[in-house]
């Protein structure tokens, strides 16, 4: 008590107030968050960025946007590159370009990759406690935000540089520095185009993802390309159409054999069939059946007494994300070793 008399209160306070603030200051340097999302601030007003609406948005308006971003994506999955060199080889991403969202020669070559990567890359460091975020802040959620964003249009021009430097467009020396640097420049926007139209639906102005979008289009078009293709085709035994229905109805009419036409429509060998068309309705009507399927835990609540609750957790609780970050995974390893294998022949390891 006489220790204390010798001091005025506002002054005692205002010491242990002031050892205070250093105590935390010092445990904020000490941890990876405040220097991580340091480095961004400063980057935060150069990144492009969707506002956040300051009202409701009617469903109507919703669906406009909805529509409105979709009609970009498609017309960019349209646009060819501008400076490439033509080429027939096989498409070494056939397979994944469904998943990734992506379209050979196109604006749209990258796809989803650029915002799966950076997004599974953040949310791995943010998992692990590389970067120490709290969720529960406005600040920090802006900042880890914007930081994902970084990561992404890096990953961009990264992947860009990577398919042209790999000779995906022709030798790096027939396309030149100026077609080199061209190609990259409009992979580099387009994927700021993508990344700004999932941020839209996301921050409330359409319904849903733009990455679940995009990918439900690609597989719907691609499902009904194959099912009512007009394309012909000459595989030595006449002319075919490639899509499933209209060659049955075709086959149907021009063989005079009814069992030999719906034979050869159920499983033809060198075009889509009628047996792929119903295995896919098959498997879509499965996954929606097992969409409903739940488990329901008990949880209690602390801060109530007494009170019990109902967490329900889906069966496919993780959807198609596995899958996603496998094929964005597997296609950026591929085009780095393609690019070390390019640059380094004689490497044994490569």
């Amino acid at each position: 008590q006489a220790i204390l008399a010798q001091y005025p209160p506002s002054e005692f306070t205002a010491s242990f107030d002031f050892r205070r603030s250093r105590r935390g200051f010092h445990s904020k340097m000490s941890s990876g968050n405040f220097r991580f999302l340091n480095l961004i601030k400063p980057v935060m007003c150069i990144l492009p960025e969707v506002q956040q609406p300051d009202r409701r948005i009617p469903f109507k308006e919703k669906l406009l946007w909805t529509s409105i971003s979709l009609f970009v994506f498609l017309v960019c999955c349209q646009i060819p590159l501008y400076g490439i060199v033509t080429s027939k080889s096989a498409d070494p991403f056939y397979w994944m370009r469904v998943i990734l969202a992506s379209n050979r020669g196109t604006l749209m070559e990258l796809g989803i990759s650029p915002i799966i990567t950076s997004g599974m890359v953040m949310q791995l460091l943010a998992g692990s406690r590389v970067i120490d975020v709290d969720q529960s802040l406005k600040e920090d959620r802006a900042l880890f935000t914007g930081a994902q964003k970084l990561f992404g249009m890096l990953i961009t021009m990264g992947e860009a540089v990577a398919y042209v430097m790999s000779g995906m467009y022709g030798d790096l020396r027939e396309l030149g520095a100026g077609n080199a640097i061209l190609i990259i420049s409009q992979l580099f926007f387009a994927g700021i185009i993508v990344i700004l139209l999932d941020e839209l639906l996301q921050k409330g102005y359409g319904m849903g993802s733009g990455i679940s979008l995009f990918i439900a289009t690609n597989i719907c078009e691609s499902i009904i390309w194959k099912a009512f293709s007009p394309t012909t085709m000459n595989t030595g035994r006449g002319t075919e159409f490639e899509g499933a229905i209209v060659s049955f109805f075709h086959l149907l009419i021009s063989k005079p054999d009814t069992t030999s036409a719906l034979r050869e429509a159920f499983y033809r060998q060198t075009a889509p069939n009628l047996t792929n068309l119903l295995a896919t309705l098959f498997v879509f009507f499965i996954v929606i059946y097992f969409q409903g399927f739940q488990v329901n835990l008990p949880c209690k609540f602390h801060k109530i007494r007494g009170h019990r609750g109902i967490y329900p957790v889906r069966l496919f609780y993780t959807s198609n994300i596995s899958i996603i970050m496998q094929t964005a995974l597997v296609s950026n390893l591929y085009f780095f070793s393609q690019l070390l294998y390019q640059r380094f022949k004689s490497n044994m390891l490569v």
